[in-house]
């Protein structure tokens, strides 16, 4: 086991699952998915997550019985992912002992800031001895073969040297962790990081990317990590994949297209 904070989420639907785990993990978390009620009780018994996020709408055993179930046995923090709950559903999850709640769909950075207010929370109200030993999720996430520190401005390597990042080049890393496995356009990439100028055309974006290739891939010729979407523009994959990207069925070349082909939410998430 890491240091990190463990989080388990509970999806009956496997996308869901995988792109929540994933962005998680980006964020410095360790991550266990379980696929219902059954699953979580069963990882649950060998193990003690810092947190739940648990969807209530699931078809063999409802999120309210899992929730009271949990609640009995555990002081465990849990937030409900709801998209199709009632206001009372919702109230009653809260009464049970939820403690907290984001609709579906969500975005995922507001997720994990509901994460991390949870944590904070829940250190806050712990015994002096156990707050102190008791540590925040550290805000750096994995891109290629280094650990991008959101606080520092820098990257990090397995063995703790840092490389100092220009500000463009934190603010186009920055866009790719806020985005990631969303193919994004070059018009996108340069709004999402601040990097217009007077004289900026949408191919300018090429050399930035280049440049943040050379720190960050393990041989930036063949880049797994930042890869080119031919006629789209770059998309993270931050479980790195190697041979040509092929798009999604349907994409098409949107040319200078000023938004990401994907928003950072939950798509079709009921």
């Amino acid at each position: 086991m890491s240091g990190a904070q463990h989080i388990i989420i509970v999806d009956d639907e496997p996308a869901a699952r995988e792109m929540v785990g994933d962005y998680l993990k980006m964020h410095g978390f360790e991550v266990t998915l379980c696929d219902g009620g059954a699953s979580l009780r069963l990882v649950m018994a060998d193990t003690s997550p810092d947190l739940v996020v648990l969807d209530l709408n699931m078809p063999e055993e409802d999120g309210l019985s899992i929730v009271r179930d949990l609640k009995s046995r555990s002081p465990v923090p849990i937030i409900m992912l709801t998209a199709t709950a009632s206001p009372i559903d919702r109230i009653v999850g809260l009464e049970l002992g939820a403690d907290d709640y984001v609709p579906k769909p969500c975005e995922l950075r507001e997720l994990v800031a509901r994460i991390r207010s949870v944590l904070r929370r829940g250190i806050s109200t712990a015994p002096p001895a156990a707050a102190a030993a008791a540590e925040p999720a550290t805000k750096t996430i994995r891109m290629g073969t280094r650990w991008f520190d959101l606080d520092t401005h820098r990257l990090r390597d397995d063995e703790g040297s840092e490389q100092v990042l220009t500000k463009s080049e934190y603010a186009l890393l920055r866009a790719f962790a806020d985005h990631p496995k969303r193919v994004l356009s070059r018009d996108r990439l340069l709004d999402l990081a601040d990097a217009r100028d007077p004289d900026a055309f949408d191919r300018s974006i090429d050399v930035r990317i280049n440049r943040i290739r050379k720190k960050i891939e393990p041989d930036p010729g063949q880049p797994r990590y930042i890869r080119t979407v031919r006629g789209l523009g770059y998309v993270f994959r931050p479980e790195g994949i190697e041979g040509p990207f092929v798009a999604p069925p349907g994409k098409r070349s949107n040319k200078r297209s000023s938004q990401a082909m994907q928003p950072e939410r939950f798509q079709s998430l009921t």
